[in-house]
């Protein structure tokens, strides 16, 4: 296994440094495409600019996809298939052209982010590297989801999360024989996006003191954020199916997903920026509570970047919805957290921020270990961990009901 733990630290290091030079491009796309404004000055520039640059970026993703279809998106249940059925051919033409469209995608403001992207890349590098050390084809498998789990690992540079989110949505039957390798491909490209990129960081922690109202509060708030699950569930797939009903007949789909994705996209970037985009700063304000929402505004941006996810997925913006889901609890958790606050009961909202944010990803993407995981490493902190433990599992009950979460669509629906 020598040549296998050689070509397993190489995946970890050229994944890292491709990641990075990923995460770095969609920086400066954005920098480059909003004229060096910020996210919170971006309404400065003319509305009609905010239209132009969306439609124009996803005009020009889906020109490349029209060209090359390798790509279009893979999420992450997509990777695990492929690998699962050792169908992941890419060639390094399609690893620089799936960077671009992503990053372009991303950087234009489309709701959608960079964990599947990230997962390919790593694929990719690793299934070159298997087939430049000519190891063996049962170890194809292997190798793919080492790549695949080195790519989550250096995007949201935290390791133990990237680590348990790789097992338990690409590799679970990997764990008892091959668990080791996820672990120093994920290290290895992790320590080098460290350097270079930034996580999200709970600046509150207490730690293991615990404070039992937040206990009490989760109670109450476990039917609060499954009735939002519901909503992003139902909500999504009725604006998809009217997309596609609504526009499916046309001949220029290009220009249609440009119109579509762009003049949704757009509208919303003259709302808010915090309507758009990945998400990851509107995670990181809320959770650190950097700004005040009103309960107006809050409800708002959760309808907006319910609908922005799925335009964005109708007009194939290259990414994939870990982030998005994050956000979408994040505001419904802080908005939980000043209704609390409002009847009496005293709970700091940044913490029920950092609990829904985990939550209604765990739920969506049917990841509760990987939820529990990212609320530990992020917050270190008991008052957060505890109640996304205890939320999760329930709200996956709950919301299983009544959806297929693995097919995200209603139950008996086909």
């Amino acid at each position: 296994m020598g040549k296998f733990i050689i070509a397993t630290i190489l995946t970890g290091i050229i994944t890292g440094i491709f990641v990075v030079i990923y995460s770095l491009l969609t920086k400066l796309l954005n920098i480059v495409l909003f004229l060096g404004y910020s996210i919170e000055d971006i309404d400065k520039l003319p509305w009609w600019y905010l239209y132009l640059v969306p439609m124009i970026s996803i005009l020009i993703v889906n020109y490349l996809i029209s060209k090359n279809n390798t790509l279009k998106e893979y999420g992450i249940s997509e990777i695990a298939k492929a690998i699962e059925e050792n169908k992941i051919t890419f060639s390094i033409k399609d690893l620089f052209l799936k960077i671009i469209a992503s990053s372009l995608s991303l950087a234009s403001g489309f709701a959608v982010g960079n964990e599947g992207p990230s997962a390919a890349i790593g694929a990719m590098i690793s299934q070159k590297i298997h087939n430049f050390f000519k190891l063996p084809k049962t170890l194809l498998r292997v190798s793919l989801s080492i790549g695949a789990s080195s790519g989550i690992a250096a995007i949201f540079v935290s390791p133990i999360t990237a680590i348990m989110f790789a097992i338990e949505n690409i590799a679970y039957e990997f764990v008892k024989n091959y668990a080791g390798y996820l672990m120093l491909a994920s290290v290895v490209s992790f320590s080098i996006a460290y350097h270079f990129l930034e996580s999200l960081v709970f600046n509150y922690s207490i730690g293991k003191f615990i404070e039992y109202r937040y206990i009490f509060a989760t109670f109450i708030f476990i039917p609060v954020i499954t009735i939002f699950i519901y909503l992003y569930l139902s909500l999504k797939d009725k604006v998809l199916q009217f997309l596609n009903e609504k526009f499916s007949k046309y001949r220029y789909k290009n220009i249609v997903f440009a119109i579509v994705g762009g003049g949704v996209i757009g509208s919303f970037l003259n709302f808010s920026p915090y309507a758009v985009f990945s998400g990851h700063e509107l995670v990181n304000n809320l959770i650190n509570s950097e700004f005040e929402l009103s309960f107006g505004v809050i409800l708002i941006l959760i309808l907006f970047r319910i609908v922005a996810t799925a335009v964005s997925i109708y007009a194939n913006a290259v990414g994939g919805i870990f982030i998005a889901l994050m956000s979408i609890g994040a505001l419904v958790g802080y908005g939980f957290g000043e209704l609390m606050v409002n009847f009496g009961i005293i709970v700091e909202p940044f913490y029920f921020s950092a609990i829904g944010a985990a939550v209604f990803m765990g739920v969506n993407m049917k990841l509760p270990l990987t939820a529990i995981v990212l609320a530990l490493e992020i917050t270190y902190d008991y008052n957060v961990i505890i109640p996304t433990g205890f939320s999760v599992v329930i709200v996956s009950y709950l919301a299983s009901l009544k959806f297929d979460i693995k097919k995200l669509s209603f139950k008996g629906k086909r």
